[in-house]
């Protein structure tokens, strides 16, 4: 256990671009890390493309490490969603995902949820991100923000400067009671009693809330994950569309709420205690991919 906290460690130290990172924030980490990748590098290949594969839609590898054929762009507004930080054009899709967040923010107004603000999701070819995430690779990951969506159309500028709102006392890690609310429970709740949902990732002080107030049937709360980050927004992930058969699948949730061992451990002092300084990994290449992201990449 701890290594795989070393390991996680590692991966959000050299992913600082978050959420709620601005147009200049954002701007200014992605050129810090274009200068410091070789240029064969996968996320600067699939970070420099700016057009979907015009294939056949499919989810080609595992969540991180894989690419996107066919990627359908979630529009920026719709009657119940509107799509945050544009300037990163990663609000694409396999259409799979595009066909939950459109139901799904129609089925968070019926829990009292006023529209969806969605992050990012991903690259329009897939593939590792230069900045940010390790995951949504294959177009089935989508961060929504835990701020509500306003009553009015918010501008482009809005879109790169407003900030998602936090729902835990970082310096504790507790929950903060100022900002989390049923609806925002009910919200999460929502999302992973759909059956197309694989896993849902929040802060371990979030799952905690949730593993707290939830009565009757608590199946649902064992996709929903503890995770670093993920205090300003939940992550959630699809399962592989039925019949892609180059999709791979992540292990199903363990049976049970999920409340228990594994959220003690996160709860407690391991998972964020320093790690020792490790070598850096060599960055994936094209050929550290599956072989149809080399036909994906190149696709005119």
């Amino acid at each position: 256990m701890r290594r795989f906290a070393v390991v996680l460690s590692v991966l959000v130290a050299a992913s600082p671009v978050l959420a709620q990172a601005t147009f200049e924030e954002t701007n200014a980490e992605i050129a810090k890390a274009r200068a410091e990748l070789p240029a064969d590098a996968a996320k600067v290949l699939f970070g420099g493309v700016t057009r979907p594969a015009p294939l056949a839609a499919r989810s080609i590898g595992g969540y991180a490490r894989g690419c996107l054929a066919g990627a359908t762009a979630l529009p920026v507004n719709g009657k119940a969603w509107q799509v945050m930080r544009l300037s990163r054009n990663r609000n694409w899709g396999h259409p799979a995902l595009i066909t939950f967040l459109e139901h799904f923010a129609e089925r968070g107004r019926k829990v009292g949820w006023p529209g969806l603000l969605v992050g990012d999701m991903s690259q329009p070819r897939g593939g590792p991100m230069i900045t940010g995430h390790a995951s949504h690779q294959i177009g089935l990951d989508a961060d929504i923000w835990f701020l509500p969506m306003p009553e009015r159309e918010l501008s482009r500028a809005e879109r790169e400067t407003i900030s998602a709102v936090s729902m835990v006392k970082m310096a504790t890690r507790e929950i903060d009671p100022a900002t989390w609310t049923p609806t925002r429970m009910a919200l999460v709740r929502e999302a992973a009693l759909d059956p197309h949902v694989a896993r849902i990732f929040v802060h371990p002080a979030i799952k905690k809330a949730m593993c707290d107030a939830a009565t009757g049937d608590r199946a649902w709360l064992g996709k929903v994950r503890p995770w670093y980050g993920h205090n300003y927004h939940f992550h959630v992930r699809l399962a592989c569309p039925a019949g892609t058969a180059d999709c791979k699948d992540q292990d199903p949730a363990p049976a049970g709420d999920a409340c228990g061992a594994d959220l003690a451990w996160w709860l407690g002092p391991e998972p964020w205690k320093p790690s020792p300084p490790e070598k850096p990994r060599p960055p994936l290449k094209l050929a550290d991919l599956p072989p149809a992201c080399s036909q994906v990449i190149v696709a005119e």
